[in-house]
């Protein structure tokens, strides 16, 4: 099932996207499926975030060869990181280069949406707080990076966590593991193959990721959890497009501009 939040006649809903039929639900995706009765089709309705956290925990260094290209080593605990709700953005939309920065790169990623408040979870029952999962982009100004030696401000710019097209529900949550295995995941600017990995060559699971968060935090319904990026990550500049794609889930695509 593909949950979507959308626009439509003026107003946000959230919505199952069934083919080219858009289905209003009558609640919000967090309870039980029921309908409202409204349908549209889907070249009529906006896609935006499937939703809105209240906070987004993500991964460094969780690929290998990502760690290696960055001249890191990957860390035996994950290592994570705080990105701001307001850096979300939806499909289409615009990042923003920040005129703070001369380099910002894309980071194709797996984002698990959490769907149910929890408080350490073990890891044989991850699975059952995980709602679905989105493609996300962990938008950084790799300068900044470098120069503030601490990650909040370049990883937090408003536009620097776009999300979508929708929380795919049917993938990794019905067979015998909590995760989504191995889905191939790419990144291409204006078309060109910048980024290209396997799930399966995560150092640190779903399963194990959402453990040891939780362990940290409580996570809310509609939390994220980035689960870091392979190699590849490369600058963006004004005028590009970024089309990241995940198996089975969907294509995230947005323009890129510069800011005033």
């Amino acid at each position: 099932m593909k949950l979507a939040r959308v626009k439509v006649e003026g107003q946000v809903a959230f919505a199952v996207v069934d083919g080219e039929d858009v289905r209003e639900l009558a609640g919000h995706p967090f309870e039980p499926v029921s309908y409202s009765g409204r349908t549209w089709q889907l070249e009529n309705v906006r896609l935006l975030a499937p939703v809105l956290p209240s906070k987004i925990v993500a991964v460094a260094k969780n690929y290998s060869d990502h760690a290696a290209e960055m001249n890191s080593e990957v860390s035996a605990q994950p290592m994570v990181f705080l990105k701001p709700s307001t850096s979300v953005i939806g499909p289409d939309d615009a990042i923003v280069i920040p005129p703070q920065s001369q380099r910002v790169d894309h980071e194709a990623e797996l984002a698990v949406v959490i769907g149910r408040l929890c408080r350490d979870v073990p890891v044989d029952r991850v699975r059952d707080v995980i709602l679905g999962y989105t493609c996300a982009n962990d938008v950084t100004a790799r300068d900044l990076q470098a120069a503030d030696g601490q990650w909040s401000r370049a990883k937090g710019f408003d536009t620097f966590c776009p999300l979508g097209p929708w929380i795919e529900t049917s993938v990794g949550l019905t067979g015998p593991k909590p995760d989504v295995d191995d889905l191939a995941i790419t990144c291409e600017v204006n078309g060109e193959l910048r980024q290209a990995g396997r799930t399966a060559s995560m150092v640190h699971s779903v399963s194990q990721l959402v453990a040891f968060v939780s362990s940290v935090m409580t996570l809310l319904p509609g939390d994220l959890l980035l689960t870091g990026t392979p190699a590849g990550i490369s600058p963006l500049a004004a005028g590009d497009q970024v089309d990241i794609t995940i198996e089975r889930i969907g294509t995230l695509t947005n323009k890129v501009v510069a800011g005033a």
